[in-house]
């Protein structure tokens, strides 16, 4: 992996070659996970709460893409804390140092979007993880890679549908993040799997979905009723 003079003096995420996974530095990035925050916050400052709606209401509009990357983030944070808190047999150091990582990284977006979207925010959902055996390696590393390739692909289809566009950069910056775990987790599966046919359209492009189609799919593990609909479709 080249980097720039830039991307070293500024200790980015780097590919060791020896270990043959990539180490993630939660010291930057928990770091970088305020940056913006005042920013977003004033944008969504001052909106109200709509009306009482069945079950957790997203919202409309921008602060309803946001909640909604929000609750991605709840339930990928969820998860990983559930895998990091007694890990499967034979996890090597470098899964166990990896996976906290990512753990990690996943507890700063969540925060992220907690503080910028303020009193907005939704509240903290309830999960089901129970058809996941977390003591079988091969079961959480797929449902990592699931839930992986369905958030990048998420941020994808969302990044659409804000009509700010100073919310892309801060959500660019989490997708290529999402995306880094992605690859990582899929070579973990299987060495140099790090991208597959079943991610890209016919340019090479990784795919998106809209939000329907992701809550549709995450609903298998969030309990708590989620009401999305309001939240923009194009």
């Amino acid at each position: 992996m080249i980097m720039s003079k830039r991307s070293r003096d500024l200790d980015v995420p780097y590919f060791d070659k020896d270990l043959r996974w990539f180490r993630m530095r939660r010291r930057l990035f928990l770091q970088w996970a305020g940056f913006g925050l005042a920013g977003v916050s004033a944008m969504v400052a001052g909106c109200k709460k709509d009306e009482l709606k069945e079950g957790i209401y997203l919202g409309s509009g921008d602060v309803g893409v946001l909640n909604y990357s929000y609750l991605l983030e709840q339930l990928e944070a969820a998860f990983y804390i559930r895998v990091t808190q007694t890990f499967y047999a034979g996890a090597s150091d470098a899964e166990i140092l990896l996976l906290n990582d990512i753990r990690d990284h996943e507890i700063a977006h969540r925060e992220f979007f907690k503080k910028a979207l303020g009193d907005v925010a939704i509240p903290v959902l309830d999960f089901d993880f129970s058809t996941i055996d977390f003591t079988s390696r091969d079961t959480v590393l797929e449902a990592a890679k699931r839930f992986e390739d369905l958030g990048v692909s998420a941020y994808n289809g969302a990044a659409i549908l804000f009509s700010d566009e100073k919310y892309l950069a801060l959500t660019a910056k989490i997708v290529s993040v999402e995306a880094r775990h992605a690859a990582l987790i899929r070579d973990l599966i299987s060495d140099g799997s790090f991208a597959g046919d079943d991610l890209m359209d016919a340019n090479g492009l990784e795919k998106a979905l809209l939000p329907a189609e992701v809550l549709e799919t995450m609903g298998a593990y969030i309990t708590t009723i989620i009401n999305a609909e309001d939240l923009p479709t194009a």
